[in-house]
């Protein structure tokens, strides 16, 4: 049931609510568990004060950052291909940051460049050179149609997912480990350096979506109604596109694919509040962010001492949630043509 206009603000201000409960909760709960008093005792230097500020908190704010731009990719990405199953993976951004990490990995470097991890570094140049190649390749046809960069995105995700295997295969049994725990995705960091690069990223690419809130709406209708409103289609793609694939490379590079999060909140946001991007944009901000540290809160401790990748997490419940989504479309597809 959608939500009134008139309840959109308290419905949004409710939802930022529950989204600081849970980043509460994550910050006392784990194997060991925190008091408040380790909270505050900052500069104490007791062991329960360095575990939250030093592990919980950067992995909470690395969280919120990540599923936020995972979920507002997401929502980008569907009204940009008036696709309701189009993620912020589709273009094959993922998949190309798994090779540069694969390739890093079976190479056994173990280098660091300005603090930023080597795997992260190769990721994110890896994705980049993902999302040249699909730009590349719709631009051969000089034509940037939404079809033509699914179509390539596909194609292109295929062939890195490929040539992952193929590194796996012929790696050791180490390196086949390492890169299949990378792909599994995690948020496991160490202080807040992460979190500080990552931000350039997320926030350049947030404010891009958030500023085309308008145009996405009328995109949703198709590019000649936009047109006709006075959208310049081709442009706001590419802004999309450019603004969307940085934003998730940086995600990818410093927390892995985890999938699904572009695909649930946006549905959710989309059921309760409507599909006004204004609106939905800024839920998709919130619950995204906390929807992935509840994930990840679960992942730390539902097998505690033992951390469960929240990739999984993320997996288990997109799942039955993607397949919920394509039987709703197949019963509407039927009621349609009867």
């Amino acid at each position: 049931m959608i939500i009134k206009s008139s309840q959109r603000t308290v419905f949004l201000v409710s939802v930022a609510a529950v989204a600081a409960g849970i980043v509460m909760i994550s910050t006392f709960i784990g194997f060991a568990p925190s008091s408040w008093h380790a909270l505050m005792a900052r500069t104490s230097g007791s062991i329960d004060s360095e575990i939250i500020w030093q592990i919980r908190f950067p992995r909470i704010c690395l969280g919120l950052l990540t599923g936020a731009v995972l979920a507002v990719g997401g929502m980008a990405f569907q009204a940009v291909f008036r696709n309701s199953l189009a993620t912020p993976y589709t273009l094959g951004i993922s998949s190309g940051a798994s090779v540069g990490a694969a390739l890093y990995m079976k190479s056994g470097l173990r280098m660091n460049f300005a603090g930023i991890s080597g795997v992260s570094v190769a990721s994110f140049i890896a994705a980049l050179g993902a999302i040249g190649i699909v730009y590349g390749l719709t631009r051969i046809g000089r034509a940037f149609s939404a079809t033509t960069l699914l179509l390539a995105g596909v194609a292109v995700s295929f062939f890195f997912s490929s040539v992952v295997l193929f590194v796996q295969y012929i790696g050791d049994v180490a390196t086949s480990f390492r890169v299949g725990r990378w792909l599994m995705g995690g948020l496991e960091v160490v202080g807040f350096v992460p979190v500080w690069q990552f931000l350039p990223f997320a926030t350049l690419g947030l404010a891009t979506i958030v500023g085309l809130t308008r145009e996405l709406d009328l995109l949703t209708f198709g590019g000649e109604m936009a047109s006709a409103r006075g959208v310049a289609v081709t442009r706001v793609k590419k802004a999309v596109f450019f603004a969307t694939s940085l934003m998730v490379g940086g995600a990818v590079a410093v927390a892995g694919p985890i999938g699904f999060v572009g695909l649930i909140v946006p549905h959710v946001g989309r059921t309760l509040i409507g599909p006004q991007h204004r609106y939905l944009a800024i839920f998709c901000l919130i619950a995204g962010g906390a929807f992935l540290v509840a994930c990840d809160t679960v992942a730390r401790t539902i097998i505690a001492p033992v951390e469960v990748p929240v990739g999984i997490i993320t997996a288990l419940l997109g799942g039955p949630f993607f397949l919920v989504i394509l039987l709703k479309r197949r019963t509407h597809e039927v009621e349609s043509e009867s």
